[in-house]
């Protein structure tokens, strides 16, 4: 078995870097290390159930269970379950190791009252997983309501979940987006229903810019021009580049 730190190695050096796609393409200013993460919900939460719960990943791209994409993988959600001591093994399939080969985005949890430890864990086509994961969450279930039914709280569609609307941004900031009901992969997965997400931004007397995230990302740093723009994100289809799901614009301020 690799050693921790071997390991740890191992995950800097396969870290994909920023692609040079786009001029607009950046990195943050401080090293980011690869991660999960949660977007919709802290350490220390308190919720009621069924409750749609939204996972973030940076530096790494998605890609459904279809064949080995470099720097891509799919999410585990781990339920009081610590990371596994051996990270050279398959994880299993249980209730304690929910897979979303996919490329989902999001799942709902229909727990009973309770406290749960929750974690995410990037895993690649076979289930081995990388040394990419979230820190620890602890939440408390105070009610599972009976009469919502699961399958109402998904509505397919896109949207960009950072920055907000109206608020004016530095560059590089990072842009972090999502998929509701739909699938998210790497270019190189031609499955019907898998799509990437493209970014459109529009600026009176400019051209559109289209930044296509080919890889499966669902993060990415941005160093625009400045100007104000209106920003909104697709998710097109690999397969045949039909276009999937629209979001909302938001504003974009990028001060001189």
């Amino acid at each position: 078995m690799r050693s921790y730190f071997a390991w740890i190695a191992a995950a800097l050096l396969a870290a994909p870097a920023v692609a040079a796609d786009h001029p607009w393409l950046s990195s943050p200013l401080r090293t980011q290390q690869p991660e999960t993460y949660f977007t919709n919900l802290r350490d220390g939460d308190s919720i009621e159930t069924p409750f749609v719960l939204k996972f973030g990943l940076s530096r790494y791209g998605l890609a459904p269970i279809v064949k080995p994409v470099d720097g891509a993988g799919h999410h585990h959600l781990l339920v009081n379950r610590d990371l596994p001591l051996d990270f050279t093994k398959p994880l299993p399939f249980n209730d304690q190791y929910i897979h979303f080969g996919k490329g989902q985005m999001e799942t709902v949890l229909t727990f009973v009252p309770g406290t749960y430890t929750l974690r995410l864990l990037l895993a690649d086509h076979k289930h081995i997983p990388y040394f990419v994961y979230s820190k620890p969450m602890k939440i408390t279930v105070t009610k599972k309501n009976e009469d919502v039914d699961p399958k109402t709280l998904i509505q397919p569609g896109v949207a960009i979940l950072e920055p907000r609307s109206g608020e004016p941004q530095r560059p590089p900031f990072r842009v972090r987006l999502h998929a509701s009901g739909l699938n998210v992969g790497h270019v190189d997965i031609q499955d019907k229903g898998v799509g990437h997400f493209r970014l459109i931004a529009e600026r009176a007397g400019a051209p559109t810019e289209r930044i296509d995230l080919v890889k499966g990302l669902t993060e990415v740093w941005l160093a625009p021009p400045p100007g104000n723009y209106k920003l909104k994100v697709e998710l097109v289809q690999n397969a045949d580049q039909q276009v999937m799901a629209t979001s909302a614009p938001i504003d974009l301020e990028v001060p001189r």
